[in-house]
């Protein structure tokens, strides 16, 4: 059997990183075995889906790079991949299991139901239902139906174990009387989750069904009703869920969990594509930065923990910062520029006007970055001189030598006609052979008089990227600072 493998997001907004490390590990899995990765868009929960959500799940994928092989806007032999487009295959099986006595209808209200459960809690029994409905005759069943009261329909369970085997976790036996004959129908004719996975599944061909193991107590229903309806039952994986820093289940109170909120901040797919795959699987080499192709091909569920992973978000930063080191240089330019202009610190209209010296001067920074989005605190030293100096730049400015080496490099840029790479270096080789100064107090002076900081670009690109006219204004600021 060829592996199949589905992705089945809910459209009710932007992707979390959990569901998207079980669209990666989907992913993965396909590629390494060189099936087919399916999306299918299951949308019965017409309250909070919307074309919206859905655009919004589309956009994410295509950001981190899933590429699907049949899905919406894709299409494939085995559509429609969205479930509200399949409501009269679900009727059809419905039908069915009702005609093969594995389903029945009910016609208990809510509030019996309730009343139900509620007394099953209070005698400490598992709130199931109590079968009331179970053997209606035909004339009761058509009685209840002419009084205009709907049923849902609940599918039989006939059997006291299931015993479901899991790629991951091995083979659990599972009781039925922990949850007994289950709606598979609404009364108001809406398909419930459990029964429509189980036909899409089937339909659908999937050979593996991966996901996240919150899912695993429905497996036994789903694995009874595979029985039911004479479909092949396929393999199932169940991931261990993502905790935050405190061990807890993963929230918005750890920090960020939405992904396009990942890419809003300035992290690069690659990176968020590789962290993600490391979350409960590991590489048997122990490598953790892993390109796509080669986590394709190393990729395998016998790797994948049973234990629970941490979200660790100062790993996912120093790996986004590797990559974003990794980048090719005019990548990492058109990946920043967006960065830079909502940073504030220049404008799209400077930018396409000077590329090249704002490309060297981001380059400059380039290693400071652990996020695109903190390109603005850094670049700032090429478009801001301070007000004031801080504690460190003021104990350089106080060194006797520092006024020297300021006023010297001051008249040597005046005298210039332009200040390239080759320049500099004459001025710095002249001021050490005149004024006998070196090392430490020669270049923490020039980088003080010209950016106002003891940290940031090397020297030379300061000097260098930096026009004349604001060369010489900073050094006449910090002159006149000096003569103070």
């Amino acid at each position: 059997m060829s592996t199949r493998v589905r992705f089945a997001p809910s459209p009710t907004g932007h992707l979390h990183v959990g569901n998207a490390r079980t669209a990666l590990f989907n992913y993965l899995f396909a590629a390494s075995k060189k099936g087919k990765f399916i999306l299918r868009i299951e949308d019965t929960d017409l309250q909070r889906s919307s074309m919206e959500n859905e655009e919004m799940i589309y956009e994410d994928m295509n950001w981190l790079g899933f590429y699907w092989d049949e899905g919406p806007r894709k299409g494939g032999d085995y559509g429609p991949y969205r479930q509200t487009e399949r409501f009269d295959l679900y009727k059809k099986y419905a039908d069915k299991l009702l005609e093969k006595g594995h389903a029945y209808k009910c016609f208990c209200s809510k509030e019996e139901l309730e009343e139900e459960k509620e007394k099953a809690l209070a005698e400490g029994r598992p709130p199931r239902y109590s079968g009331k409905c179970r053997n209606l005759s035909e004339a009761e069943v058509e009685k209840l139906e002419k009084k205009g009261i709907k049923p849902s329909i609940r599918f039989k369970v006939n059997k006291e174990n299931v015993l479901v085997s899991d790629e991951i976790r091995g083979d659990i036996d599972f009781r039925t009387d922990s949850f007994g004959d289950f709606i598979i129908v609404r009364p108001d004719g809406t398909p419930v989750y459990n029964f429509v996975v189980v036909i899409d599944d089937a339909l659908m061909k999937i050979s593996h069904v991966i996901r996240g193991d919150d899912h695993l107590s429905n497996t036994p229903k789903q694995v009874l009703m595979f029985e039911a309806m004479g479909f092949d039952i396929p393999k199932f994986a169940h991931i261990p869920m993502i905790l935050g820093p405190d061990h807890s289940k993963l929230s918005k109170r750890h920090g960020v969990t939405s992904i396009n909120v990942f890419r809003d901040q300035g992290y690069l797919p690659e990176a968020l594509f590789n962290y993600l795959a490391l979350l409960s699987w590991s590489d048997e080499n122990e490598r953790e930065i892993l390109s796509r192709e080669e986590l394709a091909e190393v990729f395998s569920l016998e790797r994948v923990s049973k234990s629970a992973a941490v979200f660790d978000f100062d790993k996912l930063k120093w790996m986004n910062g590797i990559y974003i080191r990794n980048l090719d240089e005019e990548d990492f330019f058109e990946r920043v520029k967006p960065f830079i202009v909502k940073s504030g610190v220049t404008h799209r209209h400077y930018i396409d006007e000077n590329s090249e010296r704002v490309k060297q001067m981001a380059l400059s920074v380039r290693d400071n970055l652990d996020l695109l989005s903190d390109i603005g605190n850094y670049l700032k030293i090429y478009f801001e001189y301070p007000a004031t100096f801080d504690e460190q730049a003021s104990e350089i400015l106080s060194w006797e030598t520092t006024p020297v080496v300021i006023n010297m490099f001051k008249e040597e840029v005046e005298r210039a006609e332009e200040i390239d790479g080759v320049k500099y270096k004459e001025i710095v080789k002249k001021i050490q052979k005149e004024k006998k100064i070196k090392g430490k107090p020669l270049f923490m002076a020039i980088r003080v008089g010209l950016s106002g900081k003891t940290k940031g670009p090397e020297v030379d690109k300061l000097v260098t990227l930096l026009d004349k006219d604001e060369l010489l204004k900073r050094l006449t600021t910090a002159s006149a600072y000096l003569s103070e």
